[in-house]
């Protein structure tokens, strides 16, 4: 695997990529979530942290982590390192810090980088690995369960033209479809092929434990055969801030500059840090109860008039279905009964089960989005 020296990575044109023409930005509206009584479907992100995690985060030991003396810190990045199968570990802001950071050390500027069509890297990051790394970006149809065709890769990186193809990216979970986790037996097929044209293969694994959850399986063995991985402290797992990145030594080395180029040293992370120890020791195979929860939800949609959605295919916390009539005006009508979600197209509505919506809040929000739903079909017959 091919990794740049420092000398060289600081050779890049970033001013250069700042000057390209601004992508036009869609905002989700924003909710001020000020009744208790809410119910908050729009993401995991929302979770706060833990009695635990306050506690730890109000004790931790603390050093300067950008001279590696944040005993906390290096805790936390080696039991990420143990728990993901990889040599070393490094702590960033966020996830997607976390890939920007692992594309800024894969890659050089006059390269491209190879993504799934619904991958969360292509639709919501491409635009800062873009303008910040210099690299181009290229993209293979996912199929329903956030799959690429490794026939259609090996080919793709066989006849590239233009700038050579020197990473490929996949997710797991994968968010956009459904929150369906990759096996192992599969990742390994794309990292075969990755690996047999001499191109490494990053993970955006922001819920990896809840793929590992889900499959029964530990996390090390989704993630063997990837050159890097990345996961999420602040979803699932209830942290208020923060990221891993993992991989081999080497990298991670060259990685820690690749974080301090764009901003991310910081300095006592160890007040971050504690929330992510009791995250990984106790936080993790609660993440079924977030899988039974969406299950339910799904089933529970899934008997409603005007909502299309396979409950078999819920496996994680995550439950897209297409509602009739729109999800603007379904949005709408349910955050007037308290409850939040968010669009994903036209007429497809995400919601997302976590640690801070238990099973009687799922049950609440069945009742009354039923409620909303036969209001709405008595309006329509009425006129």
């Amino acid at each position: 695997m091919r990794y740049q020296t420092p000398k060289r990575r600081q050779q890049r044109p970033i001013a250069a990529c700042l000057l390209l023409p601004l992508l036009p930005i869609v905002e989700t509206p924003i909710h001020e979530v000020t009744d208790v009584n809410t119910i908050d479907f729009r993401s995991d992100t929302v979770t706060l942290p833990t009695p635990t995690m306050r506690d730890a985060i109000f004790r931790a030991e603390l050093g300067d982590d950008v001279y590696h003396e944040d005993p906390t810190a290096n805790r936390l990045q080696r039991m990420a390192a143990e728990m993901l199968g990889k040599e070393d570990a490094l702590f960033v802001a966020s996830g997607t810090m976390a890939n920007l950071v692992a594309v800024l050390t894969h890659c050089e500027s006059d390269e491209r980088i190879l993504l799934g069509s619904e991958a969360h890297m292509h639709y919501y990051e491409s635009e800062g690995i873009i303008r910040l790394v210099g690299v181009e970006v290229r993209t293979l149809p996912n199929d329903a369960q956030g799959r690429i065709d490794p026939a259609a890769l090996e080919e793709t990186l066989w006849q590239s033209d233009g700038p050579p193809i020197n990473l490929v990216c996949l997710e797991n979970t994968h968010m956009r479809c459904g929150g369906v986790p990759l096996s192992a037996a599969y990742t390994a097929k794309v990292a075969s092929v990755a690996h047999g044209r001499g191109v490494p293969l990053h993970l955006d694994g922001a819920r990896i434990f809840n793929a590992a959850v889900a499959l029964g399986v530990p996390a090390a063995s989704l993630v063997e055969d990837v050159d890097s991985v990345m996961f999420c402290l602040s979803k699932g797992l209830c942290c208020p801030v923060g990221s891993l990145l993992c991989g081999s030594g080497e990298f991670i080395a060259l990685a820690r500059q690749s974080r301090k180029l764009v901003g991310g040293g910081m300095r006592q992370v160890g007040v971050l840090a504690a929330a992510g120890i009791v995250a990984l020791e106790s936080m993790i195979d609660r993440l079924a109860d977030d899988h039974a929860n969406a299950k339910l939800l799904a089933e529970g949609l899934a008997e409603m008039p005007g909502v299309t959605i396979n409950p078999m295919a819920v496996q994680t916390n995550i439950v897209i279905f297409e509602v009739q009539g729109g999800a603007p005006a379904f949005l709408a009508a349910i955050a007037e009964q308290g409850i939040l979600a968010l669009p994903v197209g036209p007429d497809r509505v995400r919601m997302i089960t976590h640690n801070d919506v238990g099973r009687g809040d799922v049950e609440r929000a069945l009742e009354l989005i039923r409620g909303v739903l036969q209001r709405g079909n008595g309006e329509q017959a009425a006129t």
